[in-house]
């Protein structure tokens, strides 16, 4: 198909990391390794859940399905990425780009919303402990996870709208290791500037609202933790809250400098290297964060191990 005398564009290449093949050789060995450790790690957490009737509360169930969304994520982009280490030349069909993006877009939009539920979590069982049962109520709870799961869907339909409305007839190179809105609006070969805006303002409406979530409820906690006057409370209060807002800080740290901050202040490459550490390194460290620092999971895992040493 033409326009004009252009081709119209059926696939894209994915430049990926590196072109070095030593490069190529050392970083396939790497990412396959942090991509197996991801899996693991996260579905044990899944698992450990599930089979820990002690950890059946809503933190874990919000923490249960932020690891699902964590699978997910790093399921649409990492396999692509190592596959591009063992090839010269990686394509995916426009088709292809338009589900990763999509699927990337569901995926990392949910985390940002069950992220801000967690925050509310903590808020509700330090601030008010005797109303938690009522403020967290499964109804309560499940009305989270639908619009955590909404919102993602609402933001990728924005974004999925923007790549749709523009024509590729050029250049077919990304220079990304995914697909990414960004570096597919600078192959377009009509104004990317309506597409801009609008995943703009859904992207940035959305940060807006989860991250305002997530200050407020820790600008309340800080409050009501300083307010407590034995040290035990304060040590366990903070101690329930510090791996959430280790990913919380770890998750927005990264997208800010990703997608935030003027792309003229650092080059594609800069930009490449932050994006593994968003879409593979913090994926892998999630399960880590989550049990090293949590006294509740270390002893759900410890009887888990118990009982299956029992079962023999």
């Amino acid at each position: 198909m033409e326009l004009g005398n252009h081709t119209m564009v059926t696939e894209f290449i994915i430049w990926g990391l590196t072109e070095n093949p030593t490069l190529c050789s050392i970083f396939f060995v790497v990412f396959l390794g942090i991509y197996v450790a991801t899996m693991l790690g996260n579905i044990s957490i899944i698992m450990l859940i599930q089979r820990s009737p002690q950890l059946h509360t809503p933190m874990y169930l919000f923490l249960s399905h932020l690891v699902s969304v964590v699978l997910g994520y790093s399921s649409s982009v990492t396999p692509i990425m190592i596959v591009s280490f063992l090839k010269e030349r990686t394509t995916i069909p426009v088709t292809g780009c338009i589900a990763q993006l999509g699927s990337d877009v569901i995926f990392g939009t949910a985390e940002g919303f069950l992220l801000a539920a967690m925050a509310y979590d903590c808020y509700v069982a330090i601030c008010f402990p005797l109303l938690y049962s009522t403020h967290m109520s499964p109804r309560v709870c499940i009305i989270l996870l639908i619009a955590s799961y909404l919102g993602g869907y609402v933001n990728a339909s924005s974004f999925i709208g923007c790549l749709l409305s523009l024509t590729f007839c050029g250049p077919n190179k990304i220079n990304h290791f995914f697909c990414d809105l960004p570096p597919l609006m600078k192959l377009s070969c009509t104004h990317v500037y309506v597409a801009e805006i609008s995943s703009a303002i859904s992207a940035g409406s959305i940060m807006v609202i989860t991250l305002f979530t997530k200050i407020v409820s820790y600008l309340y906690i800080l409050h009501s933790i300083l307010k407590m006057h034995s040290t035990e409370g304060r040590h366990k209060s903070f101690s329930t809250c510090t791996s959430h807002l280790t990913v919380v800080t770890l998750f927005y740290g990264t997208v800010t400098f990703a997608y935030i901050i003027p792309k003229s202040s650092h080059s594609p490459e800069r930009i490449k290297v932050v994006s593994v550490f968003y879409t593979v390194v913090i994926l892998m460290l999630n399960p880590l964060i989550y049990s090293l620092r949590n006294k509740e999971v270390n002893e759900a895992m410890r009887k888990l191990i118990a009982r299956i040493h029992q079962s023999f």
